[in-house]
């Protein structure tokens, strides 16, 4: 099995991106279609809401004709679906409130959002910077937000740094919930023991396989479970020195189609 990171991975990161960036390139293409040509499995994983994803997999023309439908695991592990269609199959929820009180008494500032599948889009207590999200955003008291169980929730605040909320993390413990910190001051909220490491060993029980089996590729901290469970683990080579330390080995950058180098070492091309 190929699991495989998004944003960061396979696809370049542009500032203010939007969707009109999404754009596989050919080598990332077809490495990943010679894999599926082995007999490998192509997973996605992501920090990225369910619905942020499909359009990836159709990027990349997956699943292939007849084949059997995509196994996907998105919102950092908390939710494993199929596609196409859209089946959501696990789904890890947990009380976010108490946390995100927390971060916001610390950051009253901060943005907060949290997956709303009916509208395509996010519940949010104010708009997030264009690009930031993918769907509609529907402003929403932060008490209603997460009044609720939810499987993710994502804090935002653009007057801070990631290493700012890094610290702060550390202070409060955020007792009951995971954390990952983005690359900017981005916080993923998730329930304890959920990661996409956690998800992915949710896909190999139903396919049979172990996590010995698996090639993973990532470049960020919410990538780091997951680099230290796989058989193989493969940081990008942007990654900051905490995600390359959980690595197995390190990739070229994503400028450098990382992903497509480390998957040709295994799916090389067919000679002329």
């Amino acid at each position: 099995m190929v699991a495989l990171d998004i944003d960061g991975t396979l696809l370049k990161w542009i500032d203010g991106q939007d969707e009109a960036y999404e754009t596989i390139t050919a080598p990332v293409h077809d490495a990943v279609h010679r894999a599926l040509d082995a007999g490998a499995h192509i997973v996605l994983a992501s920090g990225r809401s369910p619905h942020g994803m499909t359009r990836i997999a159709d990027l990349l023309h997956l699943p292939r004709g007849e084949a059997e439908r995509l196994w996907v695991v998105a919102s950092n592990g908390a939710v494993v679906f199929r596609y196409p269609p859209m089946e959501v199959v696990h789904e890890e929820t947990f009380d976010a409130a108490p946390a995100v009180a927390a971060v916001l008494e610390h950051h009253p500032g901060a943005l907060v959002a949290v997956e709303e599948r009916g509208i395509g889009g996010y519940r949010v207590n104010r708009v997030f910077p264009d690009g930031e999200l993918s769907g509609e955003q529907l402003i929403t008291e932060v008490s209603d937000i997460v009044g609720e169980p939810v499987s993710r929730v994502i804090i935002r605040d653009p007057q801070a740094t990631a290493d700012d909320f890094i610290d702060l993390a550390a202070r409060l413990g955020l007792h009951g919930t995971d954390y990952v910190v983005g690359w900017t001051a981005w916080m993923d909220l998730s329930p304890v023991g959920v990661s996409k490491a956690s998800g992915l060993q949710h896909v190999c029980d139903k396919l049979g396989l172990a996590a010995d089996d698996v090639l993973a590729i990532g470049d960020g901290r919410n990538d780091i479970e997951m680099l230290r469970w796989a058989g193989r683990g493969v940081a990008m080579g942007q990654s900051v020195e905490e995600v390359r330390a959980a690595a197995d080995d390190v990739t070229a950058t994503v400028n450098d189609e990382g992903a497509a180098v480390e998957m040709s070492r295994w799916f090389p091309p067919r000679q002329a």
